[in-house]
């Protein structure tokens, strides 16, 4: 079996890939281990950058048909008093319209709803071939030229040769394995809890809610169901369970009243699903004609919702440098490098960034609670700190923080709304198609 690319993996990174090389007619193959999907917990939130591609490839339409759009986070913080009542220490908002693009919002889809989008549009394309289940066990021990996959079916054993070899079958990556890279790895001091249940309609926006020692995230669904994720200490879930649903149940109802005959519609352990969050970056994303995308690259701590859209940014390039080769007739390897070079440093300013919000909710003292709520505020507070918060959270664009900024948001240095006007910098530090796509600037 001969194809120009084997996509290893059909989640949303490899049907985001074959979606775009579907559309330039590359003679593709996705192989997809599982037979069906699995309950593991995987992203749902989409931001502004991954609505602009999958506007770019025809499904924008559809996916807000399917999804809730979400134009801003609240934040609530609170402190837990002796009698047990809560009392609001701030409530900040960030916006994404302050974004100078027409993708200003993020938006909340189930993961299985996308992938059956995207699924179906894919399969649109004659050139595009799928076998479920398939589970890839190697490359044959030949030179580097020769080499091929070997998948094992239903039916017995397939080696298929193709000219790229694609590995988006997530974390636990087989041809990040066969490609040995060297991986850095990072963990936390907690886990969450994660699941999704019917929501009063005053709760129509993503809000966080947080104490000295307590997080908890709620993002709505559409049919009137909102995702949440809840922030325990480890160990404290096989505690909770000891306890009964009515420790979880507590939980999300001392923060939010209202949730009260909500949260308890889930009525099983089975439905809750306990995520301990990892962060990991490999040190190369391409070795010969492989390529590693999404998770199998990288993943990042959950709390910016940024991984599944680490997944479509980053087959999004790789999917357009492809079609660029095949197009031009240009299918050396040496090519591939323009993708890791666009990629890499961005995924990784994205993870650093993931990693800095997590440490912000890691530490349960009141000192560290003040200096959160200290950096929220003047986040909001300053015009040009809450366009680069938003701006890098999009994916649109990179504006770092200088040290002058965090010294503005630990108050160290006032951050007034009416002394850091934006002028006209913001419009140079969004991505255009020369930066997304440098190989192509003819």
């Amino acid at each position: 079996m001969q194809y120009d690319v084997l996509i290893i993996g059909g989640g949303i990174a490899g049907l985001t890939l074959a979606v775009k090389l579907g559309q330039s007619n590359v003679k593709t193959l996705i192989v997809e281990k599982d037979q069906k999907s699995g309950l593991i917990y995987k992203g749902e939130l989409l931001q502004p950058k991954s609505l602009d591609i999958l506007d770019r490839i025809g499904l924008l339409q559809t996916v807000k048909a399917n999804g809730v759009s979400l134009p801003s986070i609240e934040f609530h913080e609170f402190e837990r008093l002796d009698n047990g009542s809560l009392k609001k220490l701030s409530e900040n908002e960030f916006r994404y319209d302050l974004i100078q693009s027409p993708y200003n919002t993020s938006l909340m889809i189930p993961h299985e709803r996308l992938k059956e989008l995207l699924f179906e549009k894919a399969s649109k394309y004659d050139s595009i071939d799928y076998i479920q289940p398939a589970k890839f066990t190697g490359f044959t021990d030949e030179e580097a030229t020769k080499k091929k996959a070997v998948i094992e079916t239903k039916e017995g054993r397939l080696e298929i040769e193709a000219k790229f070899y694609v590995g988006a079958e997530g974390r636990a990556s087989p041809t990040r394995t066969a490609m040995d890279v060297q991986m850095k790895k990072t963990t936390y001091n907690h886990h969450f809890l994660t699941v999704s249940f019917p929501r009063p309609d005053s709760l129509d926006q993503s809000t966080i809610i947080t104490t000295q020692n307590r997080f908890l995230g709620l993002f709505p669904l559409p049919n009137n169901e909102v995702r949440s994720v809840l922030l325990i200490k480890p160990g404290e879930f096989k505690e909770m369970r000891k306890e009964g649903l009515n420790s979880f149940y507590r939980a999300y109802c001392e923060l939010i009243p209202e949730l009260d005959g909500y949260v308890q519609q889930i009525d099983s352990w089975k439905k809750i699903q306990l995520m301990i969050p990892v962060r990991h970056n490999v040190s190369q994303y391409v070795k010969d004609n492989i390529i590693l995308t999404g998770d199998a690259a990288h993943s990042v701590h959950p709390m910016a919702g940024e991984g599944m859209n680490l997944a479509i940014q980053d087959s999004d390039i790789l999917g357009e440098l492809l079609c660029w080769m095949f197009k031009t007739n240009q299918t050396e390897w040496q090519h591939l490098a323009w993708y890791e070079k666009v990629r890499k440093p961005r995924a990784e300013f994205v993870s650093r960034l993931s990693h800095q919000a997590a440490l912000l909710y890691s530490f349960p003292y009141r000192p560290w609670q003040r200096l959160r709520i200290k950096g929220v505020q003047q986040t909001e507070h300053s015009s040009v700190l809450h366009y680069k918060q938003m701006l890098n959270t999009s994916g649109l664009g990179i504006w770092k923080f200088t040290i002058l900024d965090r010294m503005k948001q630990a108050g160290l240095l006032p951050a007034r709304r009416n002394d850091n006007k934006l002028s006209g910098i913001e419009h140079k530090v969004i991505f255009d198609k020369n930066e997304d796509y440098p190989w192509n600037k003819g």
